[in-house]
This record gives C-alpha cells, structure tokens and sequence, in this order.
C-alpha cells in the first residue's frame, strides 16, 4: 500500500485551517492549532507563498489564503455555470421524457455527475450527484470520449471493463462507436452498464465550441427503447434539443 506524502497532508491542512475560523493567522497560531515546530510550520507557509497559495499580510505577518487557488478553483466554477445553465433545461428534460436526466463532466478517468433530475413519477430514488461512471460504456461517457481529446485519451489508456455481455471492450470496436457517435450527434447504452437499463445523451458545448460537459437520460430499456432495440427518435430529439440548449445558454453558436 502507497504511503502519503506527510509534507503534502501538512500543506493541505494548513490550508483548510486558514479557509475555516479567522481571516489571517499567525505562525504560531498555525503551528499550535496543527501540532507542527515553528521551524516546520515556517517553510510549508513558506513554499505555500512562492506558489500563490498563501500570502503574508506585511503589516502583520499574518498569513491568508493566495490568489492561486481561485485561478486553480475555475474549473469547478466552470462547472458551477454548468449545472446553473441546465437547470431550467434539464428540468424540461425531465418532464417531456419521463424519465431520470443525468448532467456529467470528465472527471479523471470518469464521468463525474454533477445535477440529476428524478424522473418525474412517484418511484423511490435516490440522488446521484457525485457519483461517478465510467467512459466506455455510458452514454454519457461515450459522448465525452467522442468529443473532448482528454476524455479519448483517458478511455484508451484505462481499463475497459466488461460490465455486462453487451459492453465493448476491444479498442477497434469502441472507435467504431466513437466515430458513429460525431456523426449522429449522440451516444446510447442499452444494457452495457446495467442489466435491463438504457440511456441516450449528447455533448454541451461553450461559446469555443469545447465539449464541457454531456446531458441524457437513463430509464428502464422497455420504456427508452422500441421493440427493435432501438432508442425512441423523439428521446434522443428532446436529449439533442436540451444539449443545444444548454450550449446556446453557455454562448455556443447554432450547430
């Protein structure tokens, strides 16, 4: 098993004191308040400040919080305007489908849900923002690999496991998959993560036309899919229209 990094675990609860409590403190505040020597405490705030982490109050010599870490927490801002985007969309999603709309972003090797919308009925369910899914076999996922290169590159390189006897695993096939899902516009999974579970989603773009995110929906595969096993044309037209939505909101042009 990997050990931690101890300087790194220091740093990193350095920092959370100084998020928590008072504005500005002082070495020694932060030394006792972590049961670190002065000496110690000194060159993490030190090494903390050369990157931007914290600074050092000159009238005081207290220490807060850096700039850096606002410029490194835009990605979860980004994110933030994402979801506030969706929500009206997603909602409409919802409601027109009758089914669960799920919101993800890459998120290491993943895709990290970051806004579920129940479906609209009075089934038990449970909130899955957080959670996360793999690449290769969601739609979402799919959608994402397709479009964002990071996401491409994460999937190839990670393990493509079999969740069930319809996911593909083999690297030819899933490019297969991948260039058919830039032509139509979308991505479906029909039993390739969950027995007896399918979902349909497509990409939001920004106003660079970047992929930042996917939108669908997952249901049960008698509901999402026709007799012939195919995904209903008007779910995939409302996932398609609400993407687009959300992308125009985020200042993409028309596409």
């Amino acid at each position: 098993m990997a050990r931690n990094i101890q300087s790194l675990e220091r740093a990193a609860a350095m920092l959370r004191l100084l998020a928590g409590g008072e504005r500005r403190l002082g070495l020694s505040d932060i030394a006792s308040s972590l049961g670190l020597a002065k000496g110690t405490a000194h060159g993490i705030l030190r090494t903390l400040q050369q990157e931007g982490f914290v600074e050092q109050d000159d009238a005081s010599g207290r220490y807060q919080l850096g700039a850096e870490l606002l410029r490194l927490g835009t990605t979860y801002l980004d994110v933030h305007e994402l979801r506030a985007r969706a929500l009206v969309w997603t909602d409409d999603l919802a409601r027109s489908s009758g089914e669960s709309v799920y919101l993800g972003v890459l998120h290491q090797q993943g895709v990290l849900i970051v806004h579920h919308v129940f479906r609209p009925d009075d089934s038990r369910q449970v909130l899955e923002i957080g959670a996360m899914q793999p690449l290769h076999s969601t739609a979402l996922g799919k959608v994402l690999s397709a479009y964002d290169p990071v996401a491409h590159s994460e999937v190839l390189e990670g393990h493509r496991k079999a969740f069930t006897d319809r996911t593909i695993c083999e690297l030819d096939e899933f490019e297969g998959v991948l260039d058919i899902t830039r032509a139509r516009g979308f991505a479906a999974d029909i039993e390739e993560t969950w027995e007896g579970v399918a979902s349909v989603a497509a990409p939001i773009h920004d106003r660079r036309r970047m992929p930042v995110g996917a939108v669908g929906i997952t249901g049960a595969v008698e509901r999402v899919c026709r007799d012939g096993g195919e995904v209903r044309p008007e779910l995939i037209a409302a996932v398609r229209d609400c993407a687009r939505a959300v992308s125009r909101d985020l200042g993409a042009a028309r596409f």
